[in-house]
């Protein structure tokens, strides 16, 4: 269906395959000028979504693109100086792809790296607000933050910044371009929220066990990679990437310009209070993640701390 629906807008043409299959990667490469390339590491684990980043750079080179633009994340076992509370699978695997690409030569082929972080739509998903189990009038925002801020992304945004690389490769060519909307307080997101909707709603700050007892994730302990093999012994679990995905944010590993963000896409959504403005933001649950939509969660209110 969301192929159908992207074969109407005009000069897209649409390639049947898979896309971690070289020989449909071949197909889909005649005659491009460029690509943008975003893996799912969650759906195909570390192993390979390193290897595939690295072979799809290696292939542009191969059919002579002009501008080669990769979706990364940050490092987060590099910052955190490779202490294992840090360690998240799919941040890693893209750091380590984006690394690679960074010690590239910027011709023949130009390169960009986009290090993102979690999308703000989410805040509709996985991070959305359910009912105080003691006060179904309060909505909980939570998440294991502490007074911490999270940086996350509005995707419009994303979009928009990933076309500013492409149409200006004399700024974009060698650039590692780190973006967010902000870095978000918990207790913001729930304070904007009240603001705008008239609904009480608070932060509250969960222990990491508490946090994988919410039912956000179904089965923390199954290993992170569901189309990997499960016996691949290099999986890690949900449990253990999501653990080095919050302390990464909670520790504050990472920053970014927001002047230079702003000098790039001055349009910019630049708060989450902002988003739910323009969005008409209501915490109900939109579907973002194709992932998410087709393993469906439904979480147990009754069983929430």
């Amino acid at each position: 269906m969301e192929a159908q629906e992207l074969a109407k807008i005009h000069g897209v043409a649409i390639h049947e395959g898979n896309c971690y299959d070289e020989t449909t990667l071949r197909q889909a490469l005649k005659g491009v000028n460029g690509i943008f390339v975003n893996t799912n590491g969650l759906a195909i684990g570390e192993k390979a979504e390193i290897y595939w980043g690295i072979r799809l750079y290696e292939l542009s080179r191969e059919f002579g693109l002009e501008h080669f633009v990769y979706a990364g994340l940050e490092y987060a076992s590099k910052l955190g100086n490779f202490q294992p509370k840090y360690r998240c699978s799919f941040l890693d695997a893209k750091g380590k792809v984006a690394e690679y690409i960074s010690a590239q030569p910027t011709t023949p082929m130009a390169w960009s790296v986009i290090t993102s972080c979690g999308y703000i739509e989410a805040l509709s998903e996985v991070l959305r607000p359910f009912p105080d189990p003691n006060d179904p009038t309060t909505l909980i925002f939570a998440a294991p933050l502490g007074s911490a801020k999270c940086p996350l992304i509005y995707l419009e945004d994303y979009g928009a910044y990933v076309r500013w690389m492409f149409d200006t490769p004399a700024r974009s060519n060698g650039l590692n371009l780190h973006v967010a909307t902000e870095d978000i307080s918990w207790n913001h997101v729930a304070a904007s929220f009240t603001e705008l909707t008239g609904k009480k709603a608070v932060y509250k700050d969960f222990t990491l066990e508490e946090y994988f007892n919410l039912g956000t994730i179904p089965n923390p302990d199954a290993k992170l990679g569901h189309s990997a093999d499960p016996n691949d012994s290099t999986l890690l679990t949900y449990r253990e990437s999501f653990t080095g995905f919050w302390n990464t944010w909670k520790d504050g590993l990472t920053s970014r310009d927001y002047n230079l963000l702003n000098e790039i896409l001055p349009t910019r959504v630049k708060t989450v209070r902002e988003w739910m403005e323009k969005t008409g933001y209501t915490g109900e649950a939109i579907s973002v993640l194709k992932d998410y939509r087709d393993r469906t969660v439904v979480r147990k209110v009754s069983d929430i701390p």
